[in-house]
């Protein structure tokens, strides 16, 4: 399914992909278009992409052709999927050890919408709960924790809901 999806060919692109949007968030996945577990996600990412369109675009990167990334997000996992706001990079943490991105195929559609709508929701000054002096740039970046419980056929004990906004010292 990655043919389906916008492909980033090289860094400018990427950086550019992420520079440019304002008000949604930018979901990139990286990895293998010929990988198992990218395919997988790339299908999920694929079913849900036109579900999220008015808060998130979705590309893809192979890594091999793209590997300017590669050190500086430590993209060594066949599939990583990453969230940026406003070339920002967001921090999400599923309970997994890792809260840099996720690194295992999602093949539950809503499962992966419902983390989307709450880092979504986590930006300053995108109707979420969360606004006022965040709203004024005063953040660097938004670490997420998740912490209620919603069902997972992938990770049986996983929880989603926004806890906490924490702006990073400059």
């Amino acid at each position: 399914m990655s043919y389906m999806l916008t492909h980033l060919n090289n860094g400018w692109q990427v950086d550019q992909a992420i520079l440019a949007e304002e008000d949604r968030a930018v979901i990139i996945r990286f990895g293998h278009d010929w990988d198992p577990t990218c395919m997988r996600m790339d299908e999920t990412l694929y079913k849900i992409a036109t579900k999220v369109k008015n808060f998130a675009v979705i590309y893809v990167v192979d890594i091999s052709k793209v590997p300017d990334f590669n050190k500086m997000y430590e993209l060594y996992d066949p599939c990583t999927v990453m969230f940026f706001f406003r070339n920002k990079h967001i921090m999400v943490d599923l309970g997994t050890g890792n809260n840099n991105k996720i690194n295992w195929a999602m093949s539950d559609g809503q499962e992966f919408i419902d983390i989307i709508e709450t880092v979504y929701r986590g930006f300053p000054s995108t109707q979420g709960p969360r606004s006022g002096r965040f709203a004024q740039g005063l953040f660097h970046q938004v670490q997420v924790l998740i912490c209620t419980f919603f069902p997972s056929t992938t990770h049986p004990n996983s929880f989603i809901t926004l806890s906490k906004i924490t702006p990073r010292n400059s």
